[in-house]
């Protein structure tokens, strides 16, 4: 018995022989039995084996450390930090998810920084991004983009690994091979990245420009905070500002000098969203049941030319 491929070539030669204009068919060749298709008969090209989907590589982090090192976690009672960092995240929120007085163009990336080392802007960074991850409607990413020195994985135990400076130097690099699942549900990490001998030049390259346009545009449901370097101490932070919808400048009370942290907002003029928090703001606060006594931060808040200053 003749199969259902020799079956259907030899009705299409018989239309043809009988001047029926029949357009050039497609038969796929039988796999079973390894035959090939008639001669003039074209066999359905197969389609092409799909890539693997990249997947990230899920890291736990220890909450018990975290609330130990005072940084806010989503297992830990109520505790003064957090309510400070409730009232902190709440207009950065609300400017990056389009609910502020007016739209933010690039509202959801939010850069961490300060005028100098050692002000704070890791530890804000992260409870920054700790606290938003808690809320109902909210995703966040946090970026270790202080490449010269990286320290968001050592704060949060985590290992080193490749992360931001290997997307800016392969930009074949999947996002999703290099970025981190915490076992916070709304919380994903991606590292500094391999260290490079040119490491703050690679946050000024068009490189850098253009995977920051990808972030903010595939993940626009998203708040995706950046722990910068100091904006006195290398160039590239102030880069990175120019794409940045909202910046949160950490001044260490009592220890920055009025003129470096002028000097630093100037830097920053075009930014449309400054907020500046003050950390280890002692005497600012009264002890609070439960509470007890530490430090705490204050914040002014300023959107387009418009300022208001409010205390936590």
């Amino acid at each position: 018995m003749s199969s259902l491929i020799e079956q259907a070539a030899q009705r299409l030669a018989q239309l043809r022989q009988a001047g029926v204009d029949v357009p050039g068919g497609t038969i796929e060749a039988s796999v079973g039995n390894g035959a090939k298709p008639p001669q003039g008969v074209s066999p359905i090209a197969k389609p092409e084996t799909s890539q693997p989907v990249a997947q990230s590589r899920l890291v736990e982090i220890n909450f018990d450390a975290l609330a130990f090192a005072g940084i806010v976690s989503p297992l830990a009672p109520r505790t003064q930090i957090a309510d400070q960092y409730r009232v902190i995240k709440r207009p950065l929120i609300e400017n990056a998810m389009g609910k502020g007085a007016s739209i933010v163009a690039n509202g959801n990336l939010i850069m961490v920084t300060s005028a100098v080392a050692g002000e704070g802007k890791s530890f804000t960074a992260i409870n920054l991004a700790m606290s938003m991850a808690t809320e109902l409607d909210t995703t966040v990413m946090l970026v270790d983009a202080d490449v010269a020195r990286p320290s968001v994985m050592r704060v949060l135990g985590l290992p080193e690994g490749p992360g931001l400076l290997d997307l800016v130097l392969d930009e074949t690099i999947d996002l999703s091979s290099v970025l981190l699942r915490t076992n916070v549900d709304k919380l994903t990490i991606l590292p500094s990245g391999t260290p490079h001998e040119r490491a703050t030049e690679l946050l000024a390259s068009d490189a850098m420009i253009r995977l920051l346009d990808d972030m903010s545009q595939r993940y626009a449901d998203r708040i995706i905070i950046f722990d910068s370097p100091p904006l006195l101490l290398t160039t590239e932070a102030r880069v990175l500002a120019t794409h940045m919808g909202q910046i949160v400048v950490v001044v260490r009370a009592g220890s920055t000098l009025q003129s470096e942290v002028k000097h630093a907002l100037s830097t920053i003029d075009a930014c449309p969203v400054k907020l500046m928090l003050l950390n280890q703001a002692t005497g600012l606060f009264r002890a609070q049941e439960g509470y007890g006594y530490g430090y705490g931060y204050g914040y002014g808040y300023r959107h387009q030319n418009e300022q208001a200053t409010q205390k936590t």
